[in-house]
Order: C-alpha cells, then sequence, then structure tokens
C-alpha cells in the first residue's frame, strides 16, 4: 500500500513540477562530474560519507568569497555542476547531513527545519545549541534516505550529500528546490555555507567567513618564524595503526596549526593502515587521537610495543576535545580543531587558556550558547 501511495504521489508531483516556480535544471544533473576522492572519516558518524578533491587550506578563500545576499530571486550552483534557483526565502528546510544541519544552526536557522539527518542525538552541538532539533522527524543516512519522508515535510529547500545524486535528482523532477553539497575540506565548507545563505537570504555568513580568515592569519603568525616545526601522528577513530595520509582533511588541519603530518609520505589512500614497525620509524613528537577514538590515552601510554617513541616518553598524547563536535572533521566549527591543536603544539605562544576563551567567544556568536572554558582548559 505504501508504494503505490508513494507512487501516485510521485505522478502527482511530476506533473505539478511542469509548473513549480522552484525548479532547478534537469540537464545540469545528467553532466554533473561527481568528483572522487578523500573520505575525511574512517566512520563517517552515520555512514554519510561522501567524496571530494581536497583543496588548499587557504587563509584568503573564506574572505575572497563573501559577497552580499542577494534579493530573490537566487541562483546557486551546487557542488554537483547543478544550477538551481530558488524564488522567495525558504520557510521550511530539510537536512539530510549532519555537516549542512551544523552550519544551519550556525546561521540562525535552525527554526526553518522541518527535518534532520537520523541519529541526531548523538550529536552534542544540537542539544547544547538547538535541542529542539531533536524532536524533528529524521529522513534517514545517506544508505538508507527516506525519500517519501523527506517529500511527506513539504519542504521549500533540502539539502543533502552528493552521495545522494540519485534520490536529489527524483526530488528535482518532482519540481522541490534540493541541492547537493560536498563539504570535505575548507574551500567545499566555505562554498557550502555561501550557497546555503543565499538561498536562504541568511547575511550572517559574512561574520562565519570573516572569521575564519581573522583566526587562520593568527595561527600563521604564532608559528611563522619557527623553523622546526613537530611531527604530529594523527591516529584514528578505530586504531592507533589508521592514521590519516596526505590526501585527508586532517593533514590540511596538522599543517594549519603548525605542524608536519608524521604520515605525509602517504599519497595513495586517505585513512592508512600502517605497522607498528612503521609507527617506530615515523617516531612522532606528538600522537593525536581524533574526538571519536574508540581507545584511550591511557591505552595509547601503556601500549609497550611505543616505549620508545619520543612522544610518549615526553608524555605528549592527547585527545582532541569530543564534547562538542568532531573538530578533525570539516564542520563549521572545525576551525576550532586547528586552535586546538596550535595551543597544543605551542603552549608559550597560543595557550589553553587563549583557546578556551576563543573556544568559548566562537560557541556564544555562532551557535548561542556558553561553554564551561574549564573543561577546556583541562583537555
Amino acid at each position: 500500500m505504501k508504494k503505490k501511495v508513494l507512487l501516485l504521489l510521485l505522478t502527482i508531483f511530476t506533473l505539478l513540477s511542469v509548473t513549480a516556480c522552484n525548479k532547478s535544471s534537469g540537464s545540469d544533473l545528467q553532466n554533473q562530474q561527481t568528483n572522487t576522492a578523500e573520505i575525511t572519516g574512517e566512520e563517517d558518524n552515520d555512514n554519510q560519507g561522501t567524496e571530494s578533491i581536497r583543496g588548499e587550506d587557504n587563509a584568503e578563500t573564506a574572505e575572497e568569497k563573501v559577497e552580499p545576499v542577494a534579493s530573490f530571486p537566487v541562483t546557486v550552483t551546487d557542488h554537483l555542476g547543478r544550477t538551481v534557483t530558488i524564488e522567495k526565502t525558504p520557510e521550511r528546510i530539510v537536512s539530510g547531513y549532519y555537516i549542512s544541519s551544523s552550519a544551519l544552526i550556525s546561521l540562525g536557522l535552525e527554526d526553518k527545519l522541518v527535518g534532520i539527518e537520523a541519529k541526531a542525538a548523538s550529536r552534542p552541538i544540537y542539544s547544547l545549541a538547538a535541542p529542539k532539533l531533536l524532536e524533528l522527524p529524521n529522513v534517514g543516512t545517506a544508505k538508507e534516505f527516506d525519500l517519501e519522508g523527506c517529500i511527506a515535510l513539504n519542504p521549500d529547500l533540502v539539502i543533502l550529500p552528493i552521495k545522494l545524486k540519485d534520490q536529489i535528482g527524483t526530488l528535482e523532477e518532482m519540481g522541490i528546490t534540493v541541492i547537493g553539497v560536498n563539504p570535505e575540506n575548507e574551500q567545499l565548507l566555505v562554498e557550502m555555507i555561501t550557497m546555503i545563505a543565499k538561498l536562504t537570504g541568511a547575511a550572517e555568513y559574512e561574520e562565519l567567513l570573516n572569521y575564519y580568515t581573522e583566526k587562520a592569519n593568527e595561527l600563521k603568525k604564532v608559528y611563522e618564524n619557527i623553523t622546526d616545526k613537530p611531527r604530529i601522528y594523527l591516529a584514528g577513530n578505530s586504531s592507533l595503526l589508521s592514521t590519516a595520509a596526505a590526501n585527508m582533511y586532517q593533514n590540511d588541519l596538522i599543517e594549519a596549526a603548525g605542524g608536519i603530518n608524521a604520515a605525509g609520505d602517504i599519497e595513495d589512500t586517505y585513512w592508512a593502515n600502517i605497522s607498528y614497525e612503521q609507527l617506530l620509524a615515523y617516531n612522532p613528537d606528538y600522537i593525536i587521537l581524533t574526538p571519536e577514538a574508540e581507545y584511550t590515552i591511557e591505552d595509547v601510554m601503556k601500549d609497550n610495543n611505543l616505549s620508545d617513541l619520543q612522544a610518549i616518553k615526553n608524555n605528549h598524547v592527547y585527545q582532541m576535545p569530543k564534547d562538542f563536535e568532531a573538530w578533525d572533521s570539516p564542520v563549521p566549527s572545525s576551525i576550532l580543531g586547528k586552535m586546538w591543536l596550535t595551543s597544543i603544539l605551542y603552549q608559550e605562544q597560543y595557550s589553553k587558556d587563549t583557546f578556551a576563551e576563543d573556544a568559548a567567544d566562537f560557541y556564544n556568536r555562532f551557535y548561542n550558547f556558553k561553554i564551561d572554558k574549564e573543561v577546556l582548559k583541562n583537555q
């Protein structure tokens, strides 16, 4: 019965789409070019990993892309290369991707959300900044997207990862305004935020993008005169012997914080599995665990195979904070991951206390909630 109802709905919407005012170009979808490259996390929380090409972490990127939000109608080009036009300010938005959902909060658009991705309760940022989102219906994941449920929410705008290009095409054919996003590095993140801001009329994005540029330049000044930069081994979620290679967003994070990726010599994969022998050969100055690591700092410190490592001898094993978002991935707050790591590597030039103040300011400004600075100082 459900299938028949859905078929009927699809037929009706397809007929209506001929006159729909929120229609985007269908021919562009046929000509799309889906770039394949890194997955920023080996386990992308709800398995919504998308494919991308790693862009340069350019401090000027955000500043260059800040433009006035145009009056409606507005046309943008999404990350599938599709030309999408929206005729008026959307009042009902569906986000099927945690990164775009977080971006909508940072732009003050959470009250317009009527549906979000699955597993929202597992994301601390929602309960802290927009607890009402936890009550919204979910539209599933990239692996199990609920197309019927999305349509039933009667959205004015739908935001989905490019992995769902087939579903994007279906929604487009039905006259529903939908964009495909691929925020897998800083440049693409900035593009996504700009795209959403233009489609929704959210002028606040200028402050956010300017913040990225300002802080990136401040970080560079911390270590610009230091020639002997520390070597960083960034360990993956499931195993210490899984590490971020040169093509990963995490490699950009390390470099933006003034470090050298110990596994930067690996260029033929993304999350690389190595041996103890290789890790000993790297002999990193610091070992950094991801926020969602399934093992602890204590596990690493007690591993007899690692006792000769410089990082172990100097007690330089840290885990990135996990109380807010996964700062090692390109979420809107990912700049805090770079700032946090800088405070670990260059504590005399950029202290933990200063970082805690900056992080508290960021969340107060862009997510409208206050954090306990003492918690961050002790991590």
